[in-house]
């Protein structure tokens, strides 16, 4: 069961990740902008998020483990950035969901 979860995972984080990254670029470039965050950062920010959701595939567990820490420590920017804005729970739940799923891709592939 436990392996299931694991595997869920392993596909539905590459796949929001995705969604939110590409289809939905406006709305990362119009957040980033309220945020007064440089495009640089946003872009950065997205190559590695992309980057590490595709390492999620890999049967390497060493690109897996670096990949799902990458992205929690990522993430816990994003979280920390919804905090300081006091944004409600629509907009850090996300963030908070992506963390707890790549720390259990991370612990379970540990």
């Amino acid at each position: 069961m436990d392996y299931l979860l694991l595997d869920f995972f392993k596909i539905l984080v590459p796949i929001s990740i995705f969604y939110v990254w590409v289809p939905r670029q406006d709305n990362i470039r119009k957040e980033f902008q309220d945020y007064n965050y440089p495009d640089w950062l946003r872009d950065l920010i997205g190559i590695f998020k992309l980057t590490f959701a595709v390492m999620l595939f890999s049967g390497n567990d060493e690109l897996v483990l670096l990949a799902s820490a990458g992205l929690v420590i990522l993430m816990l920017g994003a979280f920390g950035t919804h905090m300081r804005v006091k944004n409600g729970p629509r907009w850090f739940m996300p963030s908070l969901s992506q963390i707890v799923m790549n720390g259990y891709i991370f612990y379970m592939t540990y």
